[in-house]
């Protein structure tokens, strides 16, 4: 049978189908940021992507049962993005996050008033090691600045007990209160989440600056005869199921992929997982129901930070769209869209406040590791 001849009165004008209609970008219109974004919707490819990216981070922001939690991989505060994290949680726009070690550790910098500088092209990557510029694409970060970390750290660490065990959270905690106290005019990522109660996780902890200090140290007191501060990653998983399960939904925003992404998207998994051999009661389930992520990656290099929402519906880590899942994937460089997005936003809360998040109850540091599966049992079923 050949193929039907197309009469042009058959022709659809897309209204009739639902189609959304598309709209020039026009600049003269555009007088804020969230202007540019918003009209940046209605465009194609890149410039609408970072239009539904905004939308989604609105809407989870707005919705007052949603707990967000932002992820952050790459050298973003070396970047220079550090006080975008840090107003990020000064205005209550995340709940939870979790990071890389090394971007925790040069957002300290940072916060302590240090300075990171341009590469000098000239420069050899022999005389920056001589010269002690460890460099990062093209930014140095200064190896007198991480000797500054490092005694930043002894210094926390000599306040506290040596039966204290530790975890990258809790580590987070203790420079965020050592920044407020000594370097009080500061403004930076751990000192904000300690005014505001976020927690900073930081799964591959030893994988950092701050993780090597503290083997030296370790190494350094065993040798001394001295007992070794003790360190349990599991601390930071059951703290970051008790601080985020008890919210209704959950919210995920993502810059990069890597370790950071796929921990915290592990957590619909555990929870299931913990529900299914009842070791805990509720929720059974702890899907996100709404993600936006700035990464350039494409999905066929097939690396898992390459994996899409839609993927990660089928290992249980999202919620469907067909049950009200939301997503936005925005494959840009981050140091791009990132700001572009996060002002948009910032400028609608401004216009018109979101509601406050829903009271939920935390467990305090100590309590978290019992031995009694409930104490973590803190949320309802999605």
């Amino acid at each position: 049978m050949s193929d039907p001849v197309r009469k042009q009165t058959c022709f659809h004008d897309g209204h009739q189908d639902g189609l959304v209609p598309l709209h020039p970008l026009d600049l003269a219109k555009c007088h804020t940021v969230d202007d540019l974004v918003r009209a940046m919707a209605h465009t194609a490819f890149g410039g609408r992507q970072v239009g539904e990216g905004a939308d989604v981070l609105e809407a989870m922001i707005r919705d007052p049962g949603c707990g967000v939690v932002m992820t952050l991989s790459g050298a973003m505060t070396i970047a220079k993005q550090g006080l975008v994290i840090t107003e990020m949680i000064e205005r209550g726009m995340v709940q939870a996050i979790v990071s890389t070690g090394a971007l925790v550790a040069h957002g300290m910098v940072e916060g302590a008033g240090l300075t990171h500088f341009k590469v000098d092209p000239k420069r050899s990557d022999e005389d920056n090691y001589r010269d002690g510029y460890n460099r990062v694409y093209d930014t140095y970060e200064l190896e007198s600045n991480l000797d500054d970390c490092e005694a930043a750290l002894r210094a926390v660490l000599t306040e506290i007990e040596t039966d204290d065990v530790l975890c990258s959270s809790r580590i987070h905690e203790l420079i965020g209160h050592w920044l407020l106290r000594e370097r009080p005019e500061g403004r930076g990522i751990l000192q904000a989440a300690i005014k505001h109660e976020v927690p900073v996780f930081a799964p591959a902890f030893s994988d950092s600056e701050l993780g090597l200090d503290l083997a030296l140290y370790n190494r350094q007191r065993v040798n001394e005869g001295l007992p070794r501060y003790q360190y349990d990653p599991y601390l930071d998983l059951e703290r970051f199921v008790a601080t985020v399960c008890p919210y209704e939904r959950r919210g995920i925003f993502t810059i990069g992929g890597g370790v950071p992404r796929n921990w915290a998207q592990e957590l619909g998994p555990y929870v299931e997982l913990l529900a299914q051999r009842d070791l805990i009661q509720k929720p059974s389930l702890a899907q996100y129901s709404y993600a936006v992520r700035i990464c350039p990656e494409p999905v066929h290099w097939g690396g898992l930070s390459g994996c899409t929402y839609r993927e990660g519906v089928s290992w249980g880590k999202f919620l469907p769209p067909a049950q009200g899942g939301r997503y936005a994937e925005v494959p840009a460089d981050a140091t791009i869209a990132w700001p572009l997005i996060a002002k948009a936003v910032m400028e609608r809360l401004d216009a018109d406040p979101a509601p406050p998040k829903l009271a939920v109850k935390r467990l305090p540091h100590d309590e978290l590791w019992t031995g009694a599966p409930e104490q973590f049992a803190l949320g309802e079923d999605s």
